[in-house]
């Protein structure tokens, strides 16, 4: 039971099922991961392969917060076909360019600009753009 889905970005010369993948056991609504990358724009995180992801990672983990429910690894060794809300493809620029094993209708239970302001309230530290 959850409402999963994995994020996934495309990077060039990686075939698809080695691409860095973010496995999300809650929060896996397109309403949710549209707030969450809306959040990654907004605190200005770069936009390259390496930090965009390991960035938007550290943003869900602070708002999720726990020990649980945020995972990493590629979309090979997630739980892409999860039965929720699927796979997402993002690109580095943190926007979704695909979708995959979507079975339901598109989640819209949050308000974006509420989300986005309790995911930001979760991470002060970028406040410091080190």
């Amino acid at each position: 039971m959850g409402n999963r889905a994995v994020v996934a970005m495309e990077v060039d010369g990686i075939p698809r099922e080695h691409s860095p993948a973010i496995y999300l056991h809650w929060n896996g609504g397109r309403d949710s991961v549209e707030a969450f990358l809306e959040s990654a724009r907004r605190l200005d995180v770069r936009t390259d392969e390496q930090y965009s992801m390991a960035r938007l990672v550290q943003i869900i983990g602070n708002y999720i917060g726990g020990t649980l429910s945020v995972g990493l690894g590629t979309v090979s060794t997630t739980d892409a076909d999860n039965g929720d809300n699927g796979l997402y493809w993002i690109s580095s620029d943190l926007r979704i360019t695909d979708r995959e094993y979507t079975r339901g209708p598109e989640q819209n239970n949050h308000n974006l600009e509420g989300m986005v302001a309790d995911i930001l309230e979760a991470n002060p530290q970028f406040n410091d753009k080190n």
